[in-house]
C-alpha cells in the first residue's frame, strides 16, 4: 500500500468532497435538477475511484480513509437535505446517524489497540452503494407521473436494502473490534 497523496483515486474522491457544500446549497434552494446531477455524479465517482485504485496500482492509506469519509458525509448530508425537504422521513436519518455513532465509539478501542480505521467490507461497500443511489431516486421520485412512480418503489427498496446491509456492516465492525481487544 501507497503512502502516496497526490493519485487520480484520491483526487477523485476530493472532489466528491467538494461536491457536498455544493449539493446542500443545490438542495435547500430547490434546484432538484442540479442537486440529482451532484448526487448521481457522487454515486458515479464513488464506484470510480475504486475501480482506478486497484486497476492504477494506486491504493493508499489515505484513499482508504478519504473514501468512506466522503461517502459517510455525503450520506449525511444528503439525509439531512432531503430531510429538510420532506422527501424522506425522520427516522431514516436516525437509522442511519445511529449506525455511525456506534461506529464512532470503537475509534478509541482501535486507537488504544495501536490500530487505525478498518478496511471497508464487501457488505460496507454494497449497503453504501445501495444508499447513494437510493437518495436521488427518492429526490426523482417527486416527479410527477411514471417516473416518479419507478423512482419511488426503486428508489425505497434501495433504501431498505441499504440501510439492513449499512447495519449488518456495521455490526460486522463491532465484531471485528470486540475480536481485535480480545486477542489483545
Amino acid at each position: 500500500m501507497s503512502s502516496r497523496v497526490l493519485t487520480v483515486p484520491n483526487m477523485i474522491s476530493l472532489v466528491r468532497l467538494a461536491l457536498v457544500p455544493v449539493f446542500a446549497v443545490l438542495i435547500v434552494v430547490g434546484e432538484d435538477g442540479w442537486a440529482l446531477l451532484v448526487l448521481a455524479v457522487s454515486g458515479a465517482s464513488d464506484w470510480l475511484d475504486g475501480v482506478l485504485a486497484r486497476r492504477l496500482n494506486q491504493v493508499t492509506r489515505l484513499g482508504q480513509i478519504l473514501d468512506p469519509f466522503a461517502d459517510r458525509l455525503f450520506i449525511f448530508v444528503t439525509l439531512i437535505g432531503l430531510a429538510w425537504r420532506e422527501v424522506v422521513p425522520l427516522w431514516l436519518v436516525l437509522a442511519i446517524v445511529a449506525r455511525d455513532v456506534l461506529l464512532a465509539l470503537t475509534v478509541p478501542v482501535l486507537a488504544r489497540l495501536g490500530y487505525g480505521t478498518l478496511e471497508v467490507t464487501l457488505v460496507g461497500k454494497v449497503a453504501t452503494f445501495a444508499l447513494l443511489y437510493a437518495f436521488p431516486l427518492l429526490l426523482l421520485a417527486a416527479v410527477p407521473g411514471w417516473l416518479g412512480a419507478v423512482a419511488h418503489v426503486v428508489g425505497w427498496a434501495f433504501t431498505w436494502w441499504g440501510v439492513g446491509l449499512y447495519w449488518l456492516a456495521g455490526l460486522q465492525y463491532v465484531a471485528q473490534v470486540r475480536r481485535l481487544a480480545a486477542a489483545a
